[in-house]
């Protein structure tokens, strides 16, 4: 009986020991790789947040965020940074592949990552920020504005004896920037917030005032160099095998990476951030702006046609959602609308053109300001708008043509279509009698006497009376 319950004891511990998981070797993990390829904006930003979202879900170990970027919107790229500040896993910025660069706000994400890495022969900086729609103009020499700086507080003493004790630390020269109080403003915030990222990663902080304001540029080896990147790797591989063992800061914590055997998987962008991207492109944003005006004015002046107005509804709006989150300048949007108008009543006003060619001229106008070409990456392609002014050119040259042949073609109805027409006598008269024209019956005088079945000629209408004359007279 002993030896039974022995028996029966040894099992149950086996089966336990075969049942709990065996904490001391765990499972492999995954690094979850992201990828920027192009202008940052409310799509990529959507993307990024997706994409960590998964990270944190999956349990993955680190994320890795390939990007290759000419800069992009100012609001998406500060929505990425929160994101991979508050992040509780390890977030490594590559710019890859080698070609690729990561300028202007790419600079800023590269600053603010955990881990920044970059392949050989690629590039960072240029992050002078831009200001969309335009600036003030700058002031005359002499006039330094009421504004030194943001955050400036007391006089313009203070402010200088500030700006002097902080070069003397950075080697950099901190006096505001030429221009208006706006744009020193805009450089003096975008500098603070390179800084305070430089300064959370422990990267080169000179570096980054002089990538803001001078707009200075660096390639891979002499960012490693200069201590703006962590590293230098050739592919993700090169990438993993260089960030295991590597130590770093995670939030108050410090964690050492182990990304020996990390399984790397590839996160897509899902359908509503496809959808976003498609309809924030510049370039469909402006199709869909012009195909809304055009269906509602179509279903205005066709009412019950239906399509076009629903058309032109869902058009608009999506257009205008668009514009709500792309680098729109509005005088620019005014032109197209006016534009437009103007082509419209063309159609209307006998104004022999002069409407048409002047909303054609905004029209053009108005869709090279539409999006500001300073911003990297938004801005609609010049062979798309020529393409399109010179179809609304052509329309415009066959309306006119059109109103000229109309105004050249002989009258059809009305007294002037009588006047010189020809009838035909009923019955001999002398003086007063009967003719008909064109199927009607009509009362007609004349001033010689008619003979039955003689054609005459109409060269009077008074009321309902004729005045005709013989046709070879």
């Amino acid at each position: 009986m002993r030896t039974l319950l022995f028996a029966v004891l040894l099992l149950s511990v086996v089966l336990l020991q075969a049942e709990t998981p065996d904490k001391s070797e765990p499972a492999p993990s995954t690094a979850l790789l992201l990828r920027i390829d192009g202008p940052i904006g409310p799509a990529i930003s959507h993307y990024f947040s997706q994409g960590l979202k998964k990270a944190q879900d999956s349990g993955s170990a680190l994320v890795i965020l390939e990007m290759d970027t000419p800069g992009g919107l100012d609001t998406s790229m500060r929505d990425i940074i929160k994101e991979i500040l508050a992040s509780p896993i390890p977030v490594v910025t590559f710019v890859a592949p080698s070609g690729a660069r990561a300028a202007s706000a790419g600079t800023y994400i590269l600053y603010a990552s955990h881990i920044a890495a970059m392949a050989p022969a690629t590039n960072l900086g240029s992050a002078t920020p831009v200001q969309i729609g335009g600036s003030e103009p700058a002031p005359e020499p002499g006039d330094e504005g009421p504004d030194v700086a943001p955050d400036a507080k007391g006089d313009k003493d203070a402010a200088d004896k500030k700006d002097s004790k902080d070069s003397k630390k950075t080697g950099e020269s901190r006096r505001s920037a030429p221009g208006s109080a706006m744009e020193r403003k805009v450089v003096n915030d975008a500098v603070g917030y390179l800084r305070s990222l430089a300064q959370l990663r422990g990267r080169n902080v000179e570096w980054a005032e002089r990538a803001v304001r001078e707009g200075a540029n660096l390639p891979a080896s002499e960012a490693l160099d200069n201590k703006v990147i962590d590293l230098i790797a050739k592919d993700i591989p090169d990438l993993l095998q260089q960030l295991d063992g590597r130590k770093l800061r995670l939030g108050a914590n410090e964690v050492t990476l182990a990304t020996k055997g990390l399984t790397v998987e590839k996160f897509e962008a899902d359908w509503r951030t496809e959808l976003l991207a498609v309809i924030t492109n510049p370039t469909i944003a402006y199709g869909l702006l012009l195909i809304g005006i055009y269906g509602l004015l179509f279903e205005g002046y066709n009412p019950g046609a239906v399509l076009p107005g629903v058309a032109g509804a869902i058009c608009l709006l999506l257009a205008l959602f668009a514009f709500q989150v792309l680098p729109v300048n509005f005088a620019g949007l005014a032109l197209i609308v006016l534009g437009a108008l103007l082509v419209i009543a063309e159609a209307f006003v006998p104004s022999f053109g002069a409407l048409g060619v002047g909303g054609l001229i905004a029209f053009i106008i108005g869709s090279i300001m539409l999006f500001d070409t300073s911003v990297p990456g938004f801005s609609i392609a010049l062979p798309i708008i020529a393409a399109i002014a010179f179809v609304a050119g052509v329309v415009l040259i066959g309306m006119v043509w059109m109103f000229g042949r109309a105004r050249r073609r002989p009258v059809v109805t009305g007294i002037e279509h009588i006047r010189g027409s020809t009838a035909e006598v009923l019955e001999g008269f002398s003086g007063q009698g009967t003719v008909r024209l064109g199927g009607e019956l009509w009362n007609a005088r004349s001033s010689v006497p008619l003979a039955a079945g003689q054609q005459v000629r109409v060269v009077k209408v008074d009321g309902l009376l004729l005045w005709v004359e013989p046709l070879n007279q």
